[in-house]
């Protein structure tokens, strides 16, 4: 098993997931040790991230899981918003980028992806239904007394860009999350400053930011490659 994981993450990914999973844990015993769910969710978000920094499949699969616990988390801390996007939006669209994902093997092979693209078309009508989608669940987050009203609905507009860009199989759904990303350090930074073990939950996303960014050049060399 431990053979087969060297074989498929070359060295450097391993260490950026070791260093990614180091800094979650170390964040965790300095500013929470209560949360287990916190560190369990952050553990499972920076695999799904390498993962799918390979085009690779089992990564969807972790997204869903991920999406749950993170969806408890933020009610906890009336993040309505985090909680309906992720449960009510990237949990779903996780299912449905998982099918995609396996209906489009690189030469029938399961663990790699075939990248996909959007044309201009494709791109304006994304962009139509995103503001749609923002628009609405502005006042969905307001009528439920949202915590943070404004960065919580942008963190809606970045969350449904990224889960559209994922099903379509797109390098920029990286570009997308690591805007989501930037968004949510700012929510949790926010959240720390009354409770200083969220800092532990800030920590996490700035991780998934560098890991996002790697994806991003990960996906331009696969689509290269298969080009």
């Amino acid at each position: 098993m431990l053979k087969a994981v060297r074989g498929y993450f070359s060295k450097g990914e391993l260490m950026l997931w070791g260093a990614s999973a180091g800094a979650v844990v170390l964040s965790f015993l300095l500013f929470d040790r209560v949360n287990w769910m916190f560190l369990a969710a952050s553990l499972v978000g920076v695999t799904y991230l390498i993962f799918n920094a390979k085009g690779n499949p089992a990564g969807q699969v972790l997204v869903i899981i991920f999406s749950l616990l993170y969806g408890i988390i933020s009610y906890s801390f009336s993040y309505y918003g985090e909680m309906v996007t992720y449960l009510g939006m990237t949990m779903p669209m996780g299912v449905f980028a998982l099918i995609s994902w396996l209906k489009n093997p690189y030469q029938g092979r399961r663990s790699e992806v075939t990248v996909g693209s959007i044309g201009r078309g494709e791109t304006a009508f994304l962009c139509l239904l995103t503001a749609a989608v923002t628009a609405v669940f502005y006042f969905i987050l307001r009528g439920f007394g949202t915590a943070n009203l404004l960065p919580s609905t942008l963190s809606v507009t970045t969350s449904f860009l990224a889960v559209y860009l994922t099903f379509r199989r797109s390098p920029f759904y990286a570009v997308a999350y690591a805007a989501n990303d930037i968004v949510l350090i700012v929510l949790w930074a926010l959240a720390s400053a009354e409770d200083r073990k969220y800092i532990s939950v800030a920590v996490c996303f700035a991780v998934f930011l560098v890991n996002d960014i790697y994806s991003y050049f990960c996906w331009q060399r696969m689509k290269q490659r298969q080009s």
